[in-house]
């Protein structure tokens, strides 16, 4: 059996490609052994560890560098690793010469066409943190790179140590509780939705408290057809944690690269043009009257959103003048069941339970 060819024909006249070929006793043309298919498992990893000597790390994949300097808030893109083998992912200071001063190893052995995500998360600090949660992997199994369907696909992530088990109530579309009890460490499974610009409050496991809100504009940044991973992130306390930074919602997107912040969501009150908004009959059956008292000329959107978080039917923009409009909306050919009306003006939403019952 013999070694032949190039590994790098590019660098060699572009002659023939590296192989192993067999010489038989009877001589003649060496037979070439086929190549054997190596079983690949797929990775991200996301870089959410909040701790000031965690800000930038060297990630070694079985004692070769992988990522060199992976910075806080920032993810890889999906790779292929080799799976059923056993993997050793060392992390260490960004100075590292060598995967000996690696501070942390984890151990994996990843079964064939599956993929992960891994979130780097946790204080490696002795100090200057309250609490001071250990430094830890966290891996989600069944990792997607894409929408399953023709809307966004969104993972959950609670990676804030010092936040308590939280709810996420969406507020312009849906209002309901999309995400409930979510405790440090966890992942949420995924929220397959519509691509539309939602709120998302985050509220305390009772949902009695809104800690924060924030837009999460799909719709707007043009995300149809991606799967992205939400990461609850920072510290609710910075003066607890050494001024470390604060808390917010960012988002890892498939391709990887500097996590995106979703901005803090404004009030109706202080965008929208709807002072207030009423529809009847309700429960209606093939026509809808909406009675809507805008407070100044603006343009009307509206979409009637199914029990699932589904747009069932997008309404034709239309001009609102300031005080009361009427406006009529077809309902023929709609299911009966639960809706809301999501009527949008100058960058608000008014939301509408609607009931079809005929």
């Amino acid at each position: 059996m013999l070694a032949s060819g190039f590994l790098n024909p590019a660098n060699n006249s572009n002659g023939p490609a590296f192989g192993l070929w067999v010489a038989l006793p009877s001589g003649g043309a060496l037979v070439e052994l086929p190549a054997a298919t190596i079983p690949t498992a797929r990775i991200q990893a996301i870089h959410n560890s909040a701790d000031a000597a965690a800000s930038e790390v060297d990630v070694y994949l079985n004692g070769a560098l992988l990522v060199d300097d992976f910075a806080f808030r920032t993810a890889t893109p999906f790779v292929d690793v080799q799976a059923g083998v056993d993997l050793t992912l060392s992390i260490a200071p960004a100075t590292s010469t060598s995967v000996a001063d690696a501070i942390a190893n984890f151990n994996y052995n990843l079964p064939a066409d599956e993929t992960f995500i891994l979130v780097a998360n946790g204080i490696v600090s002795a100090s200057g943190y309250n609490p001071a949660t250990p430094f830890d992997i966290y891996v989600y199994q069944g990792a997607r790179e894409a929408a399953q369907g023709a809307g966004t696909d969104v993972l959950v992530f609670h990676g804030c140590t010092d936040a308590p088990t939280v709810d996420v109530f969406e507020s312009a579309v849906v209002s309901t509780t999309i995400v409930n009890d979510l405790s440090y460490g966890e992942f949420d499974g995924y929220l397959e939705l519509p691509t539309l610009d939602f709120t998302l409050q985050v509220q305390t496991a009772d949902g009695t408290t809104t800690v924060a809100s924030y837009a999460a504009p799909l719709q707007t940044l043009g995300l149809q057809g991606a799967a992205l991973t939400v990461l609850a992130s920072g510290f609710l306390n910075p003066a607890n944690n050494s001024n470390g930074p604060a808390f917010g919602l960012w988002v890892a997107l498939a391709s990887g690269g500097t996590l995106v912040e979703l901005p803090i969501a404004t009030s109706v009150s202080e965008q929208g043009a709807i002072a207030s908004a009423t529809a009847w009959p309700n429960p209606a059956n093939d026509r809808l009257t909406l009675d809507v008292d805008a407070l100044r000329d603006a343009n009307l959107e509206a979409d009637l959103i199914d029990a699932t978080g589904r747009s069932s039917r997008l309404l034709s923009s239309t001009a609102l003048n300031t005080g009361r409009t009427q406006l009529n909306v077809d309902l023929s050919g709609l299911a009966n069941g639960s809706y809301t009306l999501v009527l949008r003006s100058n960058g608000g939403a008014v939301n509408l339970p609607v009931v079809i019952a005929r």
